[in-house]
């Protein structure tokens, strides 16, 4: 099978996209295992499917690097906006696309016709535990104790269409995210696994994050992690609300703004690496 896709990336967290209102692809969990490996494959954090919608300008599917489907992926969806804007599919200042999470607004911001960066209405951030899930007690988890990878952390869950774990700590450098990850994302609390968020305050507009997200492990970059995280430090008291926060990844930067209402808008940059073709046949 010969496929044509696109490499892109939004503040390093990459993945494979594949332009399916011209293609069509059957087993999209298997080709993200394949297509996701960095060394016997094109190399990625997962697979996006860019695909025709009757409610949207497009819809996105995203598949992390063990085949599991995600609800929703911030930095993927940047780069669908800037696929459909540049590739004529939506060519206009506001975009809508559909996800597992929802139909997301994406304002365009561009320069003489050129695609710069944008801004997606992430929806409101959810504290209630029944609906991150998280199998906890009251109106919220907001700063209260997990133990995990043999220390106790105080942590804050919270969904933006796929449930997060919050927590603040002093150094994020020095973590150990391979041995402490996967203990947060299958921990017993979170029935359908959990994006763990180690976040430093530097001020009360900067964070700077290290994310573990679930089914593709430490990733550069997260949206919906950075927009928890942002959502997180205004519940917690660290940031105001309806103030941009700057949060810094391994990979970039991106401007979240966590309104009163819960409503979080992400803005960041989408960029594209370079378009390709492969034949399935070749992978093993």
């Amino acid at each position: 099978m010969i496929i044509k896709f696109t490499k892109m990336h939004g503040a390093g967290n990459d993945y494979v996209y594949i332009n399916c209102f011209e293609q069509k692809i059957d087993d999209p969990s298997a080709l993200s295992i394949l297509f996701s490996d960095r060394h016997k494959g094109i190399g990625g954090d997962g697979l996006v499917l860019i695909c025709p919608s009757d409610v949207a300008d497009a819809q996105m599917r995203m598949f992390n690097l063990d085949g599991s489907e995600g609800a929703m992926c911030g930095n993927a969806i940047r780069c669908v906006a800037k696929y459909i804007y540049d590739n004529n599919i939506a060519r206009k200042p506001i975009v809508t696309i559909s996800t597992k999470s929802g139909i997301k607004t994406i304002d365009i911001r561009e320069e003489n016709g050129k695609f710069i960066s944008a801004a997606v209405n992430m929806g409101k951030a959810v504290f209630t535990p029944s609906e991150i899930p998280i199998k906890a007690d009251g109106e919220s988890f907001i700063s209260k104790p997990i133990e995990a990878a043999g220390k106790t952390w105080l942590c804050t869950a919270v969904s933006m269409g796929n449930p997060h774990c919050v927590t603040f700590v002093d150094d994020v450098d020095d973590l150990d995210l391979e041995k402490i990850g996967p203990e947060f994302e299958k921990h017993s609390l979170f029935p359908d696994r959990v994006n763990t968020e180690f976040i430093k305050v530097i001020d009360s507009t900067t964070l700077q994050m290290r994310v573990w997200e679930r089914g593709s492990g430490e990733t550069l970059a997260c949206g919906t992690g950075s927009c928890a995280a942002a959502a997180a430090a205004a519940a917690c008291g660290y940031c105001k609300y309806d103030t941009p926060v700057k949060v810094i990844l391994r990979g970039g930067i991106l401007t979240d703004t966590c309104f009163e209402d819960g409503t979080v808008i992400m803005e960041g940059p989408a960029s594209k690496v370079f378009d390709g073709i492969i034949d399935t046949d070749d992978l093993s």
